[in-house]
């Protein structure tokens, strides 16, 4: 299975979709109804998040596998530091491993519920460098992405610190960077301006999320310290009781947004699907990625 080390090269562009592990069988029939919908545009890999507290680690391997075996689909697992010893971390790296995963998405993963701040594990991890610079002791073949924020992390003192950890994360072994979720491509722009003055010269790969529910996206935002512009706010503020119009705005605004980006050449775009295909599937269509 490719590589993330081999995505990117010059004059290709690669899509990428993010899901998550479901809580129920209902789930996993959603999931992999949508997985069938949008494999057909031929993504470079399906990336398969890692539960807070290292909740669906195992499932998480499980969910790659599938991807694989069923779909012959690349599948990038999401790999934190979170409650994890040096020796359980490497532990699960083996067992990725011998499931045929080769690509990871290497974060040090948000604290456990009713934990405020990050606490290393005894034993353990802090920082993401750390956690790359393990996987290339350990399992120096594997393709390792790491996380960027264009509109800077939320526990970060500032965005030269924010950029100095980036730095420290590629400069340990990461292939390619993927953004969190921005909805004002000038946030990226200046970012990757940022990244490349820094000395980061490896691909940088913008994360979009189609907006489908208003309410959602305000919530994910928050947590994630990322801005919606005024003008999209107030459109879909606009229709706040109406589903159907939330989604064609949030589809026809990303649609936008992306085409923006390929415009200006970024190498490929990463989208957080959330499980579900139709926005994906409009967007991937409108912007030229036919299904096959």
């Amino acid at each position: 299975m490719t590589r993330i080390s081999e995505l990117y090269q010059s004059g290709t562009f690669d899509l990428s979709v993010e899901i998550f592990p479901p809580k129920s069988e209902k789930g996993d029939a959603n999931l992999f109804k949508t997985l069938e919908e949008l494999i057909g545009y031929q993504p470079a890999f399906v990336s398969c998040t890692y539960g807070a507290g290292g909740s669906t680690s195992k499932r998480t391997i499980e969910l790659c596998k599938i991807i694989q075996d069923r779909f012959q689909t690349p599948a990038t697992a999401h790999f934190t530091c979170v409650v994890s010893t040096r020796e359980e971390l490497i532990e699960w790296l083996k067992n990725a491993s011998e499931a045929g995963i080769n690509n990871i998405m290497a974060l040090r993963g948000d604290p456990p519920e009713g934990q405020e701040t990050f606490i290393p594990a005894d034993g353990g991890l802090r920082y993401a460098n750390e956690l790359v610079a393990l996987i290339r002791e350990h399992f120096p073949k594997m393709g390792i992405g790491v996380a960027g924020y264009p509109e800077v992390h939320p526990d970060a003192v500032d965005a030269k610190t924010d950029l100095a950890n980036l730095k420290r994360k590629v400069d340990a072994g990461a292939d390619a960077v993927y953004t969190q979720l921005f909805f004002n491509n000038s946030c990226f722009h200046d970012f990757r301006e940022r990244c490349v003055q820094a000395g980061i010269h490896c691909p940088i790969i913008p994360g979009i999320m189609p907006i489908t529910e208003f309410k959602r996206i305000q919530r994910i935002t928050a947590m994630c310290n990322s801005t919606l512009p005024v003008e999209l706010k107030g459109k879909l503020e606009s229709v706040k009781d109406d589903a159907t119009a939330q989604f064609e705005i949030g589809v026809e605004y990303a649609i936008k947004q992306c085409q923006e980006l390929i415009d200006d050449g970024v190498p490929g775009i990463h989208f957080y699907a959330l499980n579900r295909s139709p926005a994906c599937k409009r967007i991937f269509e409108a912007l030229g990625f036919h299904k096959r």
